[in-house]
């Protein structure tokens, strides 16, 4: 390392915020502590015992972390209150001084869209909205777009070439929009975002990395680039993306509950981290340099889940930018950055087992030489958010433990010592209620900051207007409390099994309303549904007092398959929409390019549906149309060496593909054809060599599309 990357690197470290960063991180955490080190010993007293018996202590222990975890939340929901009641932040990283470094006219920025088994007409019309709004603000020569193919599916892989060529034929992106399908899939997301930086990453200073279903402004991309020339220090700007564009009832009330709540956390998050915030893996913007220099994934010893690639990697890079000296800041008051929600729980829990092995996989980084604090901290916080579910699985399994003990055991008076007074149990119903109050205050306040500081700001007629939006809130309330115990039984699992070392897939995901079926319920509920009506029986035979109590989580858990039905059905979301509840400033006054993206994917379904031979399959497409043929040839890196055996194999395969047609070869020997240009050629011409008359199935095909 040369001096002067050397005395950069100190200076970055040591940035006029470090201090203050790390008194707010202490105040934070004394916060944190008191209330619970005053919650756990009122929790033990009102146990029967005092907390005496292992169970009980076991209760007491498990009720404090949960506690302690959920004060996070709240503290941090009341720092973001109060920054943006005030309007200002000293610290926001939007902020311009005069001491900033001046913006350079000449430099780039690629905004790379990675794939996988995706709806193309979804993705294309995102990346048409964010290119058309780059256009407007007379900027969109700086840019280059990027669609990053990871693909497996044969037929899928040429459906994406020829939807990219009629997005570049409609919105003028030839030269500009660019498409690129790897052949291995190594790493997932990241290694795909790697192969393009080992590429392509020298002609970029900044990239901006969006998931499939993101949409940002032009405005806002061309801010952020602003931002990073400015502040030359920054490695990574991640902003706070807004969810918009799902019609069913959870993705309503989640989109609701994100843009409602959502501020006041991005805020309060910054006022803990200031520039060592995390990095969310998407809509944020990237030094390409650093990034490459510093970023690279190692890959875990051992075996997955645990072990292999690193799959929630966002966090790890962030940390990792920052160990090098560059800071990683969120925008959290930059407008214009949105992403789509999973349409049904169902959708929504598929995701969240991906997550928590990657997540849980921090276990083995916390410690990791170099790493800074406060990102070791956003790791736990990572695992938390999972491991959190499977204590709040415990601390009920342990209380129901406790209720029937106390049924069905003979109580104890006399301890083992001498005494010659009894030890009678003590039930005092104020501390109990007081606790309870206590615990209720800290996970619904910040809903109710959310609502004044939103009517402070003359916002509630975004929402529908007050009364809709406390209505709208109500029913959100409503809706998460009915749908948490499903969830922490799912996620509950979800950490069990990865512990086990059980390994998850990793497929495409859901981008339209399709809904739940109720055979998929009950397929994924059923057994939940059973163990609660199980869980309240055994109550109701052994201790009906504590039924009462915990009756709200068995009765979610029992209605679980109806629930999730009901809140995956897009008739839903739309009635509770015709009724005003969880309307978003998004519906209300649509910007521009959130309008945009209905409209062009609606566009490029209906390009796509008058192509006489859009009924083809993908690798039927590529036979018999010489312009698919030749775009999919023309995008491959041409022929390969084989060896003898490989190439017999292909000559084999090839009379087969001619013979039997696209339906008699497997998934793995459609990708192989696809992948040889000259016996692709081959397969081609003498398709349309065959007799009219000689009962092909390549000839029915043909006649089918009028060929």
């Amino acid at each position: 390392m040369t001096v002067r990357k050397a005395i950069l690197q100190r200076e970055f470290l040591n940035e006029p915020w470090g201090k203050v960063a790390q008194r707010r991180r202490l105040i934070l955490l004394l916060l944190v502590l008191a209330p619970t080190l005053a919650a756990g010993p009122t929790m033990a007293s009102l146990l029967p015992r005092g907390g005496g018996t292992p169970l009980e202590a076991s209760l007491t222990v498990v009720y404090s972390v949960l506690f302690a975890w959920i004060s996070i939340g709240f503290w941090t929901s009341l720092a973001g209150f109060i920054i943006l009641l005030r309007r200002y932040d000293r610290y926001a990283v939007t902020n311009m001084s005069e001491r900033d470094a001046p913006e350079r006219p000449d430099v780039r920025t690629a905004i790379l869209f990675p794939v996988c088994n995706e709806d193309m007409d979804r993705v294309l019309a995102g990346l048409a909205a964010t290119y058309r709004s780059l256009e407007r603000t007379g900027r969109l020569a700086s840019f280059d777009f990027h669609i990053l193919s990871d693909t497996s599916d044969p037929d899928a892989w040429v459906e994406e070439e020829l939807a990219w060529r009629r997005a570049c034929d409609m919105f003028g992106g030839h030269g500009r929009i660019f498409y690129r399908r790897r052949r291995v899939n190594q790493k997932r997301k990241s290694g795909n975002v790697a192969d393009f930086c080992r590429r392509f990453g020298q002609r970029y200073t900044y990239m901006a990395v969006f998931d499939a279903d993101s949409v940002m402004s032009g405005q806002t991309l061309v801010r952020m680039v602003a931002i990073m020339e400015r502040r030359r220090n920054v490695g990574i700007l991640q902003s706070a993306p807004t969810a918009f564009g799902r019609e069913t009832l959870i993705a309503r009330a989640s989109q609701f509950a994100g843009k409602l709540y959502g501020p006041l956390f991005a805020a309060g998050l910054h006022c803990w981290q200031l520039g060592d915030a995390p990095f969310w893996g998407h809509n944020a913007l990237i030094r390409v340099r650093p990034f490459m220099r510093h970023c690279a994934l190692p890959k875990l010893p051992g075996e997955p889940p645990l072990g292999g690639d690193i799959l929630s990697h966002d966090f790890v890079e962030a940390a990792l930018m920052r160990r090098a000296g560059w800071s990683v800041w969120l925008a959290y008051d930059l407008p214009g950055s949105h992403e789509e929600l999973p349409p049904t729980l169902l959708d929504e829990l598929k995701r969240d087992r991906r997550w928590c092995v990657g997540n849980l996989q921090h276990l083995r980084l916390v410690f990791t030489r170099g790493i800074f604090p406060a990102h070791r901290a956003l790791f736990l916080n990572g695992i938390m958010s999972y491991g959190s579910a499977l204590l709040w699985f415990v601390f009920l399994a342990l209380s129901t433990v406790e209720a029937i003990a106390q049924s069905v055991l003979e109580p104890v008076y006399f301890s083992e010592a001498h005494s010659l007074f009894p030890e009678w149990p003590v039930w005092d119903p104020l501390w109990a209620l007081l606790l309870l109050a206590g615990t209720g205050v800290i996970l619904f306040l910040p809903k109710l900051l959310a609502l004044l500081l939103v009517t402070l700001r003359g916002e509630a007629r975004l929402f529908g207007g007050l009364p809709k939006l406390t209505a709208s809130i109500a029913a959100e309330v409503l809706l998460s409390t009915l749908l948490a115990p499903v969830r922490m039984l799912f996620h509950s699992r979800f950490v069990f099994m990865t512990l086990l070392g059980r390994q998850v897939g990793w497929g495409g995901q859901t981008r339209d309303d399709r809904g739940t079926t109720w055979a998929e319920a009950v397929r994924f509920h059923g057994m939940s549904s059973l163990l609660a009506l199980l869980w309240g029986l055994a109550l109701a035979l052994y201790n009906p007092q504590f039924l009462l109590w915990i009756s709200p989580i068995i009765l979610s858990l029992v209605l679980s398959v109806p629930l999730s039905v009901l809140t995956g059905r897009r008739s839903a979301g739309l009635q509770a929409r015709s009724m005003g509840l969880f309307l978003t400033p998004d519906e209300s006054a649509p910007p521009t390019h959130i309008a945009a993206v209905e409209k062009y994917r609606e566009r490029l379904t209906q390009t796509r549906s008058t192509d006489s031979a859009h009924r083809l399959n993908g690798f039927a497409r590529v036979v018999l149309d010489p312009e698919a043929l030749g775009l999919h040839l023309a995008l491959l890196r041409g022929p390969r060496r084989m060896s003898p055996k490989v190439a017999a194999r292909r000559d084999d395969l090839l009379a087969k593909a001619l013979q039997c047609g696209p339906a008699g070869l497997s998934t793995k020997e459609r990708k192989e054809m696809l992948y040889d240009p000259e016996r692709l050629a081959a397969l081609h011409r003498q398709v349309w060599e065959l007799p009219a008359s000689g009962g092909n199935p390549w000839t029915r095909l043909l006649a089918e599309i009028g060929g």
